[in-house]
């Protein structure tokens, strides 16, 4: 798997934990929207896309299968997310 392109949106609130939002292209032929940087007590991490079910719990929607694939999509989320907070 190829990760061809990482789009990230700085989110602009403030006292709000999510501070970005961000779209991956992977081999160029399929996307993923809605990937969340959140800011926690231990610094910056990913939240995949997910909804809310009946019973008040999240579920995400899309996610890596393994740990080598999630922390290829978190590197390049992070990277792309610090690259866009250098321009503002």
């Amino acid at each position: 798997m190829k990760i061809s392109d990482v789009r990230v949106r700085i989110v602009q609130k403030e006292d709000i934990k999510l501070k970005a939002v961000a779209s991956i292209t992977i081999d160029d032929c399929f996307v993923i929207h809605d990937i969340k940087v959140i800011e926690g007590n231990e610094g910056y991490f990913v939240a995949m896309p997910s909804r809310k079910t009946n019973d008040g719990e999240y579920k995400d929607i899309a996610h890596p299968i393994n740990t080598e694939t999630r922390q290829t999509v978190i590197d390049a989320v992070l990277e792309a997310f610090k690259n866009e907070l250098a321009k503002v």
